[in-house]
């Protein structure tokens, strides 16, 4: 396969960046760093790399922005985030580009769950902005939802755009000004999002734009006095040092973190359609999903059928170059977290695991770029690290279990809850069985995506939820007034 190397049309000078959005202004920072293709390993863009000066800055221009955009009629919020939306919508296509240049997400992901996703969530904050329930009354008291404050908001690498607009639609959308500090690996998009906020007259200090390392800005947003909110997603040995320095500093964290979801399938489940959505699920953005069903947990009697429909399912995938429109599954997003994932995969093969497709070598034809072949592994044990750490790549472990009693141990045998699925003839056993998932999320028989449900997880899978009116509500504070 060659792969295509040419520079995508829209790539030019909003792709090589060397500023900070500070009070609605851009400012040249000191030093920039490269943003590199995973698929074809140029360099195709540049990013600025921010200072904690710069975070100062930046906070000091949101506080200075709280008063006026927290007063703001929500009607008028709401008209200033249509029109964000308009912005967003005309540079829908470099967009695009832009995930599939620094992500390696396949085109046809990229534009649907990439950017059409992000898009319109954003164009839903817009409609909470103007429909959420901002005063209630309880008895002699009248609730008022007001804005919790200036929010600082630290964004993944593996779905930038969908993880800015969770994070500033809300905020914004709840009267709060944000500093945003993008994953040093994905930067593009964010720029080109912190451009349609400037052009859609968003007020100066209620977006900002600092990027740089997470070592320096982040833990600069993290520890600030001047921030009230912290929004992180990302892994969750990182969000536990976030909620540590929030605690101290009796600051609010909404972390989105890791997850081991499982895709459970009933012993009267149609697992030719059970089967190739469950590894479809688990596979899509080559894995690099934290919500990913990265366990698939199958009736032992039924257990080498799964394997066998779960191989089918992997060898009817493309795996290749991300800007064709038939590829299904790209690269993975850089040099370490390929090693990542193929030292997991030989060391659960070193212990016992079986692989049934794919495994840790590179794909014939594919040497150039950062692709891992996507694997299914069985006959490992419940406890086997391979089975209850994230991978984060494209692996989907297969369990068999033994009723639904033990299809639910299965699946709650883990430190993570985010996400999950049910599978069953029977819709009623479906939900009885997700209702026992501790997990944030449960898809029944495949059942679409709401972007207006709360995202979130339980145990080591977060704190706090995304989406809808609920996560706007993570960006409020509750006054009560007694009358």
């Amino acid at each position: 396969m060659t792969l295509i190397e040419s520079t995508p049309a829209h790539a030019g000078a909003s792709w090589q960046r060397d500023s900070a959005l500070i009070a609605g202004v851009w400012q040249r920072c000191a030093q920039t760093s490269p943003v590199f293709d995973p698929a074809t390993l140029a360099q195709v863009g540049t990013s600025g790399s921010a200072t904690a000066a710069d975070v100062d800055a930046a906070v000091a221009g949101a506080r200075a922005a709280l008063p006026g955009w927290s007063q703001t009629a929500p009607a008028e919020r709401a008209d200033l985030l249509d029109a964000l939306v308009e912005q967003l919508r005309e540079r829908r296509d470099e967009l695009v580009d832009a995930i599939v240049a620094e992500v390696g997400a396949p085109i046809a992901v990229a534009r649907e769950v990439h950017v059409d996703l992000a898009i319109t969530i954003m164009a839903d904050f817009a409609e909470l902005a103007r429909t959420f329930t901002w005063r209630t009354q309880l008895g002699n008291s009248t609730l008022l939802r007001r804005a919790a404050g200036v929010v600082g908001a630290i964004t993944p690498w593996n779905y930038p755009l969908y993880q800015l607009v969770a994070k500033a639609g809300a905020a914004l959308a709840a009267g709060c000004p944000i500093v945003v500090k993008p994953a040093e690996l994905t930067p593009l998009s964010t720029y080109l999002f912190a451009d349609a906020t400037v052009a859609a007259g968003l007020p100066a200090g209620v977006f900002s734009l600092v990027p740089g390392p997470g070592r320096v800005i982040g833990s600069a947003l993290t520890e600030h006095p001047g921030v009230d909110v912290i929004s992180f997603t990302g892994s969750t040995g990182v969000g536990k040092t976030i909620a540590t320095v929030a605690a101290q500093n009796i600051k609010r964290a909404c972390l989105e973190l890791g997850g081991k979801s499982a895709s459970v399938v009933l012993d009267d489940a149609d697992l030719a359609e059970a089967i190739p959505a469950s590894v479809a699920a688990g596979l899509l953005n080559s894995g690099q999903t934290c919500s990913a069903w990265s366990r698939l947990l199958v009736p032992r009697a039924r257990y080498e059928d799964a394997l066998t429909l779960a191989a089918d399912a992997v060898a009817a995938l493309k795996l290749g170059d991300p800007r064709d429109e038939d590829t299904d599954l790209g690269p993975v997003v850089s040099a370490d977290q390929k090693n990542s994932i193929v030292t997991m995969i030989d060391e659960a093969v070193a212990r016992g695991a079986r692989v049934v497709c794919g495994g840790s070598q590179t794909p014939e034809g594919l040497e150039t770029g950062h692709y891992v072949a996507p694997t299914i592994l069985a006959d490992l044990p419940a406890d086997d690290p391979a089975v209850l750490e994230e991978i984060f790549g494209p692996v989907i472990v297969v369990l068999p279990h033994d009723g639904d009693d033990d299809a639910v141990a299965l699946a709650n045998h883990s430190e993570y809850g985010l996400a999950g699925a049910v599978w069953s003839g029977d819709t009623d056993r479906a939900i009885a069985v997700a209702s026992r998932l501790d997990t944030g999320q449960v898809d029944v028989n495949g059942g679409e995506f709401n972007p207006r449900a709360p995202f979130g997880g339980w145990k080591s899978s977060g704190l706090g939820r995304e989406l809808g009116p609920v996560g706007l509500e993570e960006f409020t504070e509750i006054t009560s007034i007694q009358l």
